[in-house]
């Protein structure tokens, strides 16, 4: 009994040792986290060794468990350190990025957390109605980037409905779900099979799909699932608050481009608010149109004229090449129309000088560049401050008139006044009669005179002259050599201002305070042989006349008649030694027949042609007209008349310069 209770105590003990040492070998396989093949190897050596059925079913049974452990404990492992990667991949996703960076960074993060081949991010656009995708990660043709993705198709169109992840183990063959051939055609040329997508969702509104594939076919497990999950929700937030930050920086550089352009306009406020100070000052400090021109070409980096309302010019600080006058005409009425200055082109500006419903000119100005803004507000305020200046120049020219027109009616007495004192009287007045001057008589032909008188005031302070009015013509002494020249600019402004026509004579120039009763008289006889002459409304000096002139004038100049009406002639005959004055004598004298000159000068009619052709090139192709021939004719008897003089007195011909 007791070698029984022994042996059968003996048999149990065996029997529990055996089953010990089984377990603990797979423990020890478990504790080593031994991988499955080596659990079968226990198996396999304990078939081999004749282990009896119940020993070994239970070694099986240990297997299992063990396996089904170490299964869980990979999986464990596997969710730490997914949950490990999600972690970094949150704190990453906290760094300031931009947008584009952002979706790289998710992409890979992505591909990495589910060890996929490729990942990608597709965001929906501002309708709502497809998506793009907008990177890419571990693709190979570079073709995901920038793809369209219908709404309504994909995984991405399942995600989003359903607002969680969906996924498939082979994309191509799966028909759960409807395709677009876009995608598809995508997935062929990567090679992808297994591909997941899970929703990018901030509150209720999903912004866009997070895809993950591979290229194998993939059964993804549930905690991958979640995991894929987890990163589109951390995703979505980042790409929101990228967004926010991409907007914000938007709006901060907004703000700075602003805040620049206000700066800018600022400063360019305050150049506007000194080239307007300096210009007034200019102007208060008695500064002439020049100067102010200058001043104001200075400030808007251009070239500056004054016109008056004939478009004369009146003050430039430099020359405007290439004009263009009708253009310049135009863009002056539309400016005055406006009230505002106009561009006539090529960057010339037209500003009006206006005061209150007057118009004064017009201050054209050719710019360097273009005018801002604020360069025209300063064209503004220069064209007003010429204005202020024009009126100053008027009232002074009416306070200072009584004055000046006593002063040139003593200069054109008879008998005159003491010429030491009325000199003395010009300098005070800021008038050098000893330079030379000329006068203009001016005559409206009907209308009321008090416009012109007001004007011819104003115009001869302008002009640094004096102003009167005698016998119901406007009188001017005015600085000068040519009283033509001088005619013509009087008629110029003052007929435009009346509005009908003006009579103008001139003469001159003369020197000293004696030679204005002279001039005024000539300029007189000048206007009546005008009027005689049916040429109401005309401009001309006495030298315009021509033998009318030399009738007409104090001096009779003989030689400037001469030299007027035939000179160039002359000057040709002594510098080439030609007979073309000769052949002219003979022309006239043969009543105009080349054929009965040629035969007086002995020459060839061809001889008489040519010679006729080049006088035609001298005199201007005008010169047998009436009036010119009568003048060529006189010019050349006062010439012959003077050579015969100067040959009866035994003197030589004197030749006319």
């Amino acid at each position: 009994m007791s070698l029984h209770g022994t042996a059968g105590g003996t048999g149990a003990d065996d029997e529990g040792e055996t089953c010990g040492t089984d377990a603990l070998a797979v423990l020890e396989l478990l504790a080593r986290q031994a991988p499955p093949s080596r659990f079968e190897a226990l198996l396999r050596e304990a078939r081999r060794t004749g282990t009896d059925g119940a020993r070994l079913d239970r070694l099986r049974r240990a297997v299992r468990l063990a396996t089904d452990i170490g299964a869980t404990l990979d999986r464990r492992e596997q969710r730490e350190a997914g949950l490990a990667t999600l972690v970094d991949t949150a704190r990453d996703l906290t760094l300031p990025y931009d947008l584009d960076t952002l979706l790289r960074v998710i992409a890979r993060r992505a591909a990495r957390l589910l060890a996929c081949d490729t990942a990608c991010v597709s965001l929906r656009d501002a309708h709502g109605l497809s998506s793009h995708v907008h990177t890419a990660e571990g693709g190979r043709t570079g073709l995901a980037d920038g793809v369209l993705v219908p709404d309504g198709s994909g995984l991405g169109a399942r995600a989003h409905a359903h607002g969680e992840p969906a996924w498939t183990a082979d994309y191509s063959v799966d028909e759960s779900f409807p395709h677009s051939e876009e995608v598809d055609e995508l997935v062929r040329a990567e090679g992808l099979h297994a591909v997941i997508a899970a929703p990018l969702r901030v509150g209720d509104t999903t912004v866009g799909v997070l895809y993950g594939a591979d290229r194998r076919v993939r059964h993804y497990t549930h905690d991958e699932v979640a995991l894929m999950s987890s990163l589109a929700d951390l995703a979505a937030v980042a790409i929101e608050k990228a967004g926010l930050l991409d907007q914000t920086r938007a709006e901060v550089t907004e703000l700075e481009r602003d805040s620049s352009r206000a700066r800018t306009r600022l400063t360019r406020m305050r150049h506007v608010s000194e080239a307007h100070s300096r210009i007034m000052n200019l102007v208060l400090a008695g500064g002439d149109l020049c100067n102010v021109a200058t001043a104001a070409g200075d400030a808007l980096d251009g070239t500056v004229m004054i016109r008056d309302p004939g478009g004369r010019s009146l003050a430039t600080c430099g020359d405007i090449p290439g004009l263009d006058e009708d253009a310049v005409a135009k863009a002056s009425l539309d400016a005055h129309a406006g009230r505002r200055p106009v561009l006539a082109g090529d960057n010339t500006w037209v500003a009006p000088v206006i005061a209150g419903s007057e118009d004064l000119g017009v201050l054209v100005i050719r710019a360097s560049t273009g005018l801002t803004g604020e360069d025209g507000r300063l064209l503004e305020l220069a064209a007003q401050s010429v204005a202020f200046l024009l009126l100053m120049q008027r009232s002074t020219a009416v306070a200072e008139g009584p004055v000046r027109d006593e002063l040139l009616d003593d200069l054109l007495a008879d008998p005159q006044h003491a010429p030491q004192q009325i000199t003395q009287r010009a300098r005070r007045l800021g008038i050098d009669l000893r330079k030379p001057h000329v006068l203009v008589v001016a005559r409206p032909e009907g209308g009321d005179q008090g416009r012109a008188v007001v004007w011819a005031s104003s115009y001869a302070y302008r002009m640094s002259g004096l102003k009167t009015v005698q016998g119901g013509c406007i009188v001017l002494l005015l600085p000068g050599e040519d009283a033509s020249a001088a005619a013509r600019a009087v008629s110029g402004e003052v007929s435009p201002l009346l509005g009908h026509p003006v009579s103008v004579g001139a003469a001159g120039p003369g020197h000293g305070p004696d030679g204005a009763a002279r001039m005024f008289a000539e300029a007189m006889r000048c206007l009546d042989a005008m009027s005689a002459l049916g040429g109401a409304g005309s401009a001309a000096s006495v030298r315009d006349l021509g033998f009318l002139g030399l009738l007409l004038s104090d001096d009779h100049d003989v030689d400037g008649f001469i030299d007027s009406a035939i000179g160039p002639v002359l000057h040709y005959d002594a510098e080439r030694f030609t007979d073309l004055t000769r052949t002219l004598e003979a022309y006239f004298a043969s009543g105009g027949s080349p054929t009965n000159a040629a035969e007086a000068l002995h020459v060839h009619p061809n001889t008489v042609s040519r010679r006729l052709e080049r006088i035609g090139e001298l005199l201007g192709p005008q010169w047998q007209k009436p009036g010119q021939i009568l003048e060529v004719q006189l010019a050349l008897r006062l010439q012959r008349t003077r050579a015969v003089l100067a040959g009866q007195r035994g003197t030589e011909e004197r030749p006319v310069p």
